[in-house]
């Protein structure tokens, strides 16, 4: 069209605009309907107001998603460039079944099966094999931080770029569940978000050293009670 310029968009550039994409809450992966035990503990009176949900999100920050979830990011950039394929399965295997709540575990591995489905559509070019291969025969559950850290690295991403982002769209996602569970206004809840920003970079940097071969690990007790309760909520909202 007469008067419009034609911009070449740079490798990095398309990168980073692509990964960003990922880290949408709209992402039509069905985080909404996920609160992983958040609305147990509200209808308990034991997170009412926002700085209670700061610290909850802040508690599963440091000892759950990126203890956790985030190695499997981790593991990835580290064991997929060596082709190390059935270790990686094993990393996604073995935290799919340190999630002890039934919900919890199934909520995380359809997100991720979820952003797979999406990503293959809208990706088609990026390396999918052996990964393909590996969930259709079941070797590997294809779980949410696992499919982030494939799609991340398929994209050019550095490791803690998508690591913080797996965090954030963690983050994200329970702030959401919050304004819909709790008396929270939208600038309330950007204001906590802005707020965790530096938590989410520091519970990677703890993290950042651990092997997710060895090291992973989760300490949420209390967390972990709740999403096993949620299941038996007179009322639900959500699927977990």
């Amino acid at each position: 069209m007469e008067g419009c310029t034609t911009v070449s968009i740079s490798p990095a550039n398309f990168s980073w605009l692509a990964y960003t994409q990922l880290l949408d809450s709209a992402l039509p992966i069905g985080g909404f309907s996920h609160s992983f035990g958040l609305e147990t503990l509200v209808q308990d009176g034991r997170i009412e107001r926002p700085e209670q949900l700061k610290h909850y999100i802040e508690a599963m920050l440091f000892h759950s998603w990126g203890p956790v979830d985030a190695l499997a990011v981790k593991a990835v950039y580290l064991l997929a460039p060596e082709e190390r394929w059935p270790e990686l399965w094993h990393v996604d295997r073995l935290q799919h079944v340190q999630r002890a709540a039934a919900e919890t575990r199934e909520g995380v591995a359809k997100m991720g099966r979820r952003l797979y489905q999406l990503a293959r559509a809208i990706y088609p070019e990026l390396a999918w094999e052996p990964l393909a291969g590996a969930m259709q025969s079941q070797r590997c559950i294809g779980t949410h931080p696992l499919i982030h850290g494939w799609i991340s690295r398929q994209l050019g991403t550095p490791l803690t770029t998508a690591a913080e982002g797996y965090l954030y769209t963690c983050t994200m996602t329970c702030i959401n569940s919050g304004l819909r569970l709790m008396s929270l206004g939208q600038t309330d809840g950007q204001r906590l978000l802005a707020a965790l920003l530096p938590a989410i970079s520091a519970a990677w940097q703890a993290a950042a050293h651990l092997d997710p071969l060895e090291d992973g690990y989760g300490s949420t007790p209390q967390a972990e009670i709740a999403m096993m309760r949620h299941e038996g909520l007179y009322s639900r909202l959500f699927m977990s």
